[in-house]
């Protein structure tokens, strides 16, 4: 009888540790989640920052300053929101 009272006890104890480590690992994974969203998000960013420093290349290059100009200012909103 001690020794199956003993042999529940610790499965019970390691139940309670399973059951700690999966709750760690979700918390682990949920934030990892979050990284990479943030990461997703701040590479989209940066895609189109490079985008409008070639168009506004392109313009200055065909000599449309208006549209140079526009995309500058475009440019200088995108890094004010960084």
């Amino acid at each position: 009888m001690e020794g199956i009272r003993k042999e529940q006890k610790s499965i019970n104890e390691g139940q309670r540790q399973v059951r700690k480590r999966m709750e760690a690992i979700g918390e682990e994974c949920q934030q990892l989640s979050i990284e990479t969203n943030k990461v997703i998000r701040q590479t989209a960013v940066t895609q189109i920052r490079l985008a409008i420093m070639f168009n506004i290349l392109k313009a200055r290059q065909d000599g449309d300053i208006a549209k140079a100009s526009h995309l500058t200012h475009l440019l200088r909103e995108t890094m004010g929101r960084a």
